[in-house]
């Protein structure tokens, strides 16, 4: 989703194959954007799996992450941001506290393979009437 703080800006979903920027907008919220692109809003949904991308020193040594690290795209429910990121490690964080410059990509999902189903053709033979 987008956090309210960028419902101001012109937006659009994120999609699959793109890279985005933390921007810093001009309200002072932090949010996702293409690069390039400082005025439109990238949404990505709750629960979005993201890979992450230059992550600041600061934020690897508290949350003990690495520079790149595979996060969830979380819904917080207190404080005043309510966009979040959630690690592998169980950490989380309003998305703003990342700052600008950090990449990210939604991951790569893996297409449902279409199962073929296979209906038997059931032949029930009727003893002729008498």
């Amino acid at each position: 989703m987008c956090d309210y703080s960028l419902e101001m800006y012109a937006s659009r979903p994120a999609r699959e194959g793109e890279i985005y920027v933390t921007t810093r907008f001009p309200s002072g919220s932090i949010g996702l954007a293409a690069p390039g692109d400082c005025t439109t809003a990238v949404c990505v949904s709750y629960g979005t799996q993201l890979n992450l991308e230059n992550l600041p020193a600061d934020l690897q040594e508290t949350l003990k992450v690495s520079a790149s690290e595979k996060i969830v795209f979380t819904r917080l429910e207190s404080g005043l941001h309510h966009d979040g990121i959630k690690f592998a490690n169980g950490s989380e964080m309003p998305l703003h506290r990342l700052g600008a410059g950090v990449l990210a990509s939604l991951v790569d999902v893996e297409k449902p393979v279409a199962k073929e189903i296979v209906h038997e053709e059931r032949v029930v033979e009727l003893e002729p009437a008498e």
